[in-house]
């Protein structure tokens, strides 16, 4: 690794920090890119991807029992926009570095029926080493288990990257006891996106949420 990628790791670390993200970690994405829901045209300059991370608040989880509220649907939405505007502002530094920067939105679904978007937010803090896919088919980081939110920002500042972790749920299998429909099953590809969709939708049109969320595992993972 040069020194110049280390130098520059730990100046945007910092900025990022600053800005108001809790975690930060750097995924090498030069064979990732290919899956993206992004003109193959920008993405030939990004071989880096920068995830930020930040926690959600424990005390509005715990007023979620067997659905999502008011009261966290506002907090899930509060979460996102602050992560979009760190984003936004960490891009700008990285741009008036002399650098290409491409904030990709936190929660911006393109099919909801496949739970797909620009790029997988998860997959990003999975290979910049800030956890692990757990059986809830979420990232689970070893300090904040699910709860927390997270952004990406892609870029071809060359950077220090992170690695995958050699971790997983073990013999947690809180998510599990908690889902409503059983989506969540002991092994993480045996995940259920068809029976959560049809939850979320099931919310939604309940009147309690104004968006496909949930939040009943992202209350029991606490890592």
């Amino acid at each position: 690794m040069s020194n110049q990628k280390l130098t520059n790791y730990n100046l945007l670390r910092k900025e990022a920090l600053k800005q108001g993200a809790e975690l930060f970690g750097v995924a090498d994405i030069s064979k990732e890119k290919k899956n993206f829901e992004l003109q193959q045209d920008v993405l030939k300059n990004f071989n880096w991807a920068v995830c930020l991370v930040i926690p959600l608040s424990a005390s509005i989880l715990n007023t979620i029992e067997a659905a999502p509220n008011k009261i966290y649907f506002h907090h899930y939405r509060i979460a996102n926009s602050l992560l979009d505007q760190i984003a936004f502002k960490l891009a700008n530094f990285i741009q008036a570095k002399g650098f290409r920067a491409l904030p990709i939105p936190a929660s911006q679904i393109l099919n909801w029926q496949k739970q797909s978007a620009h790029l997988s937010h998860k997959k990003i803090g999975y290979l910049a080493g800030l956890g692990w896919i757990g059986r809830n088919n979420l990232l689970v980081n070893q300090d904040l288990g699910c709860q927390f939110r997270l952004v990406t920002i892609l870029t071809d500042m060359p950077l220090k990257i992170g690695r995958p972790l050699k971790k997983d749920c073990d013999s947690c299998r809180a998510c599990i006891e908690v889902c409503p429909v059983g989506a969540i099953k002991e092994k993480k590809e045996d995940f259920d996106y068809q029976r959560c969709f049809e939850k979320l939708k099931e919310f939604q049109k309940s009147g309690a949420v104004g968006q496909y969320i949930c939040g009943i595992c992202v209350k029991a993972c606490k890592g």
